[in-house]
């Protein structure tokens, strides 16, 4: 598979504790907002802070893959993540606790995309769909395995033990990684485009937190379109700055080749209904079902053990079979899922909403590998560390903006006077599936055009 087994697994380890706790935090989001007295919209930024700073460090890393070497790349990378968790476990204030999510995120970003490019480079092409099966298995079931590992944790312990968790793992894996740790690919000494970092940086801060505003203010008013407007104008100045420099930020000629854009744009709308229904779950179990933090873990665990087996498989039917119809089979399973958890009401049953979010999880899962291994296939060999790079920025990005999205639907629904005759957050729940089953219906119309070979265009 790879040159270096071992070097690869240790890779994978560091990428998945960094998504793990990714996604611990969402089920712990009610007893943070309790712990600090805040609202739903500033508890969000527990997990759109991280995701931003994470999506805003996965295009530098196609700099530094080129300009460092993989040990060097992975030491910082795990070391900066350690110091935001010790961070996060001792903060004495809600803005400390956004700080060490910050810098884990800083850690993290590095770590996925790397773990992403020793693979693509390390592998021949009629490997690469069972190598992607296996990071499959740590950088999916991850985002699904938080919620389940964190709900058991906060049914005994405080939501800080989410963090102590983490620690010791990584910890024993950067002592291994010291001594097994290869290098892949060759240096190369680029300058970092730092006007296009500083405008990336601001420009999706300010639409994010224009997103963020809309659970809590009229979208019209001056918190919610003024920041709108600033981060359209700092972006559309980033991408005209990375078209006009040799070594930009983003290479977004990555874009000229349409096989790599449609499985962009399918994951796209996945991560806004994926991260969005990490958040949404803690919430419906939590909030209006009123059970413990561990049920709502539980009701993520059948998820969890399907994608334990089948990511694996998933990478090898890759190699073997037509993708096309692997992923719109899985499209339409989501569909069925996502329809099923909108049509969730206040007499409902937990194991009613298990079965929805299991078959959620198992359309998912059928369909992320393949994409995401198609996309970058259908590149040449000196753009897959930009197709990464671009791939996984514009994945967290969609992930951050969805939660910010799908969370302001329900605020605002809870918010309003209108009477609904059942529980407000349950209603913006309701409408968040039947927005979320509307862009699968997408992602099946744009499946349709994927071509059935891996040749470029």
């Amino acid at each position: 598979m790879t040159k270096n087994r071992f070097s690869f697994i240790l890779i994978m380890v560091g990428a998945f504790l960094s998504i793990l706790n990714q996604t611990l935090m969402t089920t712990a989001l009610p007893s943070v907002m309790r712990a600090f007295s805040i609202t739903t919209a500033q508890g969000q930024w527990l997990n759109n802070g991280y995701l931003l700073v994470n999506a805003l460090m996965i295009p530098t890393t196609a700099y530094l893959i080129k300009r460092f070497t993989t040990r060097q790349l992975y030491m910082t990378a795990a070391g900066l993540f350690m110091v935001g968790t010790l961070i996060g476990a001792i903060a004495p204030l809600y803005p400390i606790l956004i700080v060490g999510r910050m810098i884990q995120a800083l850690g993290a970003g590095i770590l996925i995309p790397l773990v992403n490019v020793v693979v693509m480079t390390s592998t021949r092409p009629s490997e690469r769909g069972e190598a992607m099966g296996i990071v499959g298995l740590a950088l999916n079931l991850a985002p699904v395995m938080g919620p389940s590992v964190s709900g058991v944790i906060l049914m005994h312990l405080s939501w800080r033990y989410l963090f102590w968790l983490t620690l010791p793992l990584m910890l024993v894996d950067i002592l291994f990684a010291v001594k097994f740790i290869d290098n892949v690919g060759e240096l190369h000494k680029e300058k970092l485009n730092l006007e296009g970092l500083i405008l990336s940086a601001l420009g999706l801060t300010a639409a994010l937190y224009s997103f963020s505003n809309i659970g809590e203010t009229a979208f019209l008013s001056m918190k919610g379109i003024v920041p709108l407007v600033i981060g359209i104008i700092l972006l559309a100045g980033f991408v005209k700055c990375q078209w006009g420099v040799p070594h930009p930020l983003l290479n977004l000629r990555v874009f000229k080749y349409k096989q790599f854009n449609l499985p962009l744009i399918i994951n796209m709308l996945l991560m806004v209904t994926m991260y969005g229904n990490s958040v949404i779950i803690p919430i419906l179990v939590q909030n209006v079902f009123h059970q413990s933090a561990f049920v709502s873990g539980l009701t993520l665990t059948p998820g969890a053990i399907l994608t334990t087996f089948i990511s694996p498989l998933n990478g090898h039917f890759y190699d073997k079979y037509d993708f096309r119809k692997m992923v719109i089979i899985g499209l339409s399973i989501d569909i069925v899922g996502s329809l099923l958890l909108s049509s969730t009401g206040s007499g409902s049953s937990i194991m009613f909403v298990v079965v929805g979010q299991t078959i959620r999880q198992l359309g998912l899962v059928l369909v992320l590998i393949p994409i995401q291994t198609h996309a970058w296939s259908m590149l040449p060999a000196h753009a897959i560390p930009d197709g990464v790079a671009v791939y996984n920025t514009m994945r967290q990005v969609a992930a951050s903006f969805g939660t910010a999205l799908l969370v302001a639907i329900i605020s605002l629904t809870a918010n309003s006077h209108i009477n609904f005759h059942m529980n407000s957050q349950l209603v913006g729940i309701k409408i968040s599936y039947t927005l979320s089953s509307l862009m699968l219906v997408i992602c099946i119309i744009l499946a349709w055009r994927l071509e059935k070979n891996r040749t470029l265009d």
